[in-house]
């Protein structure tokens, strides 16, 4: 499929992604999966792991991201707030940034840009610790194709700068209104993105999440959704 051109894409439910780069690079984005209803169970175990990039601080986002991170030693990618929290818990090999910044990670340009969205890290007590701003991230892999994981957000109109300044080839945008955006915003955040094609997330996870990709659809006919499968790949 030309919307993934180069990489493989594979949707673990909810907001995780994992992605493995035209050089093999193995990438993970909001680690949420022991948890996950939506995860397939063959997914749940990462095996190796270059970089991981988190959005914000939410259980659904970052549930297993410091076992992972333990686990497998990528180079783990946050604002700084967060990145400090995972360094409490005996994450080590952490790479804060702050929005408006890009890093290279080899040949993998990581770009952080804004979210409008809540973050708050649950401890295990049940308190809740500031965890930094939610943001998104544009990434650039190594054969110029250009990914945006929205994170949680509502939509705004800066959106537009994104858009014209990283030009992202396919967007990941939640869909499932109530904490996101709906479809009526995605199909609006498409628009402003300058995007064809849009992967919809954060949707039917749990009730609540009533956001669907038919709606989508029935938004913006002209906008290419692909619907993926919990543990389908596209390549």
């Amino acid at each position: 499929m030309s919307a993934v051109r180069g990489i493989a894409l594979t949707w673990l439910g909810h907001a995780t992604f994992k992605v493995t780069s035209a050089d093999g690079k193995q990438l993970l984005i909001d680690p949420w999966v022991a948890g996950n209803p939506k995860c397939p169970e063959s997914e749940k175990k990462i095996e190796r792991l270059d970089i991981m990039l988190c959005t914000h601080g939410h259980f659904d986002h970052i549930g297993d991201a410091v076992a992972i991170a333990k686990d497998t030693k990528p180079t783990v990618v946050g604002i700084p707030e967060l990145c400090a929290w995972m360094g409490k818990k005996g994450v080590t090999n952490t790479s804060p940034m702050n929005k408006g910044g890009s890093q290279h990670l080899g040949d993998i340009t990581v770009t952080m840009v804004h979210a409008d969205h809540s973050c708050g890290i649950t401890e295990e007590d049940g308190s809740i610790v500031y965890g930094g701003e939610a943001v998104g991230f544009v990434i650039t892999f190594e054969n110029g194709f250009r990914l945006y994981h929205a994170g949680d957000t509502a939509v705004f109109g800066d959106m537009k700068i994104v858009g014209d300044l990283y030009r992202p080839d396919l967007a990941l945008l939640p869909i499932g209104d109530y904490f996101v955006m709906s479809p009526k915003e995605a199909a609006l955040a498409a628009r402003l993105l300058g995007v064809s094609a849009v992967v919809p997330m954060h949707y039917g996870t749990f009730p609540v999440l009533t956001g669907t990709p038919e709606a989508l659809r029935a938004e913006s006919p002209e906008l290419q959704v692909i619907e993926m499968q919990p543990g389908q790949t596209l390549t």
